[in-house]
């Protein structure tokens, strides 16, 4: 059949993924490789271990996952779903004016964490 949706489809997540490997390197201690072919990045997210804005202390990815979303409204998968405590994931399937303002969301409730 006609593959030019599918061209067209895997265009624009090619674009999505570097807006956001840019947003990623923009949040200071975030640490992540680029993907492959996955709509979600596994950035490790550990610097922040330890951190506390006042009201909340992040002892691990779980816990920066309630943060993220109780703080910032957005929502993540913890790291430790998939055997890797140190990471949390986050989807980019969606449309980009909505990822850029997650992560504006994402690095304004981390650059909280002291």
């Amino acid at each position: 059949g006609d593959m030019k949706p599918t061209a067209m489809m895997v265009a624009e997540f090619t674009k999505r993924r570097k807006k956001v490997m840019e947003l990623l390197k923009e949040i200071p201690g975030i640490v992540c490789s680029e993907p492959e072919g996955a709509f979600y990045v596994f950035p490790q997210v550990n610097h922040f271990f330890g951190k506390a804005d006042g009201d909340s202390t992040i002892n691990n990815a779980d816990e920066l996952c309630m943060y993220l979303l109780n703080k910032a409204h957005v929502s993540t998968v913890t790291g430790s779903a998939f055997g890797e405590p140190n990471c949390i994931r986050i989807s980019f399937a969606n449309s980009m004016e909505n990822i850029e303002k997650g992560f504006k969301k994402i690095k304004d409730a981390l650059g909280k964490l002291k």
